[in-house]
């Protein structure tokens, strides 16, 4: 049974811009997460091993955004919404709740720029709402001559083989249906590209696996590709890091010492992989010309 809760607050602003998604400001319509990404980097106790089982709905996020973005707007403080940051904004519950698509109204009704993070499909209910918020945005001063639109969307995948998927990402769509969703919503006139992030050490970063990524972002018409190496957070049974290792011991268990080797007892793998990662990733994308960022 999914909770209702009563936010105090909805719209969140960041200390800094990301610099790698551009977003100014972070937006969540729900607590928890039915697509139960094992490796996710908001995973933990509050939430349980099954994130589902604990997901909640801001029943009051639409009303609260319409207040919190009026007085934005006043002071002329434009910037990129990202949503969401911290679950998926297009779950399956969306599709009988709309509070997403009604977040998405306010959004244009105040014309703020958006940032869309997503595994699914679902999104392509709203492509007519997008498109508008696209034509109609307002930039942050800085921007305004390096994006023309006002929406990005960045589809995310950790691998394209669907049985991987399958035990990692358990309740979202398949790599290949958002592959599809992507290629649909460029040929709406939208900006989309694909997230690699976080790509799987020894099982989804090798050069052939990262050729076959962009290979196939390029196919899908995708505006950028971004890479980035997997993190791993806690030591309790909901942790990500507990969760994705007893996934390496039961499908790769030879890869636990090369994974011990590289992480050691950190969150991040060594910099050596990490600029290893980047130097690989990188050479790829300038094959395909392929941009990596999304300005």
């Amino acid at each position: 049974m999914i909770r209702e809760v009563q936010a105090k607050s909805i719209l969140n602003k960041k200390k800094k811009r990301d610099s790698w998604f551009l977003d100014d400001y972070t937006l969540n319509p729900f607590s928890g997460c039915s697509f139960n990404c094992q490796y996710c980097f908001v995973r933990g106790s509050k939430y349980g091993v099954n994130m589902e089982e604990s997901l909640s709905v801001k029943t009051n996020a639409i009303e609260l955004l319409d207040k919190q973005l009026a007085l934005r707007a006043r002071k002329n403080q434009y910037g990129i919404i990202a949503l969401a940051s911290a679950t998926d904004p297009y779950l399956r519950i969306e599709e009988k709740l709309k509070i997403t698509e009604g977040l998405l109204k306010v959004i244009l009704k105040h014309r703020f720029p958006v940032l869309i993070i997503t595994k699914s499909e679902l999104i392509l209910r709203d492509l007519s709402l997008l498109q508008e918020i696209s034509e109609q945005a307002l930039h942050a001063p800085d921007l305004r001559e390096k994006l023309s639109q006002g929406v990005i969307i960045s589809f995310s995948v950790s691998t394209l083989d669907e049985r991987v998927a399958g035990f990692l990402e358990p309740g979202a769509p398949s790599p290949a249906r958002r592959l599809e969703t992507l290629q649909r919503c460029r040929e709406a006139g939208l900006m989309a590209g694909l997230n690699a992030m976080p790509v799987l050490p020894f099982i989804s970063d090798s050069d052939e696996a990262l050729e076959e990524i962009v290979s196939q972002a390029s196919q899908h018409k995708a505006n950028y590709v971004m890479v980035g190496g997997l993190t791993l957070f806690g030591e309790s049974a909901a942790d990500s890091k507990v969760l994705y290792f007893k996934f390496l011991e039961r499908h790769y268990p030879d890869l636990l010492p090369r994974y011990h080797e590289i992480y050691g007892n950190y969150n991040a793998p060594s910099w050596s992989y990490q600029n290893d990662l980047t130097r690989r990733a990188s050479a790829v994308c300038q094959r395909y010309g392929m941009k990596q960022r999304i300005i």
